[in-house]
């Protein structure tokens, strides 16, 4: 398996991710499962197959993060589609992954089998897929937020507002998990749990963020649309820590989470 066979395994992926899409709009929830389910075991099939073939996990590099994070998205939107039937989250979590698989698509990057001495610990797995999972999680809590602030018309269901706080506080939870196996991780690695370099600080920073909207929703008179705001502003954060972090001066050859940029 290489990284040329991705395209139609993407495709196919895509179009049963838009038939449940499609198929959720009709209110035929068989097919909106079936199709999407479908489309999960396609693209998580690719996943596995590049896996074996690089004979490591495929996590290293941005474009293969990417690849867990197209998967949890329409994941996630078939979660939230199970537990409370919102009928457009399948078509925006499917559009969502698109953007990711076409960025893989339009720019790809080196895939061998070259693993670092660092990447080779039996924490690297799990803290990178666990953060993946909370990055797609707090993505739908990001899309709701904007669904709410900027779509819906009429005034915000306290049902609704629900649904936006269930999904941080599982995105928090596995954030917390992931930032949790990653100072093992580093305790391993470099004989420290936590050294404040610019990548571990902007994961503070999202992780506070995440925080204090949990806590802001926790006031008696909190103002809905503020909570909405501090809400998409946390997100815009977690792109920082996730991939805004390679751009920044400070974290060129200071960072230990920038071993990928020549990639």
């Amino acid at each position: 398996m290489s990284w040329e066979h991705f395209i139609y395994f993407a495709i196919a992926s895509v179009l049963l991710w838009a038939v449940g899409a499609w198929s959720a709009w009709r209110n035929r929830s068989t097919i909106a499962y079936s199709a999407t389910i479908l489309g999960l075991l396609v693209f998580f099939a690719f996943i596995l197959l590049m896996w074996i073939s690089l004979e490591r996990p495929p996590l290293r590099t941005m474009g293969e993060t990417r690849l867990w994070y197209s998967f949890f998205l329409p994941l996630a939107g078939l979660i939230v589609y199970s537990r409370w039937k919102y009928k457009w989250i399948l078509s925006f979590s499917t559009i969502l992954a698109l953007v990711f698989i076409c960025v893989n698509l339009f720019k790809p990057e080196i895939h061998d089998k070259t693993l670092m001495p660092a990447l080779q610990s039996p924490w690297f797995a799990p803290h990178v897929i666990v953060y993946m999972f909370a990055y797609a999680v707090l993505g739908a809590a990001a899309v709701m937020a904007i669904y709410l602030l900027f779509i819906k018309k009429s005034g915000i269901a306290a049902e609704e507002f629900d649904i936006t706080d269930n999904l941080v506080y599982v995105g928090l939870a596995f954030l917390t998990i992931g930032m949790l196996f990653g100072a093992l991780w580093a305790k391993e690695a470099w004989g420290h749990y936590w050294s404040w370099d610019p990548k571990e600080t902007w994961a503070a920073i999202t992780w506070l963020a995440y925080l204090i909207y949990v806590h802001y929703r926790q006031l008696p008179r909190h103002r809905e649309r503020l909570a909405l705001w501090i809400l998409i502003g946390s997100f815009v954060l977690l792109q920082m820590c996730w991939w805004g972090i390679n751009y920044l001066p400070s974290a060129q050859g200071s960072s230990v989470h920038t071993y990928n940029i020549s990639d």
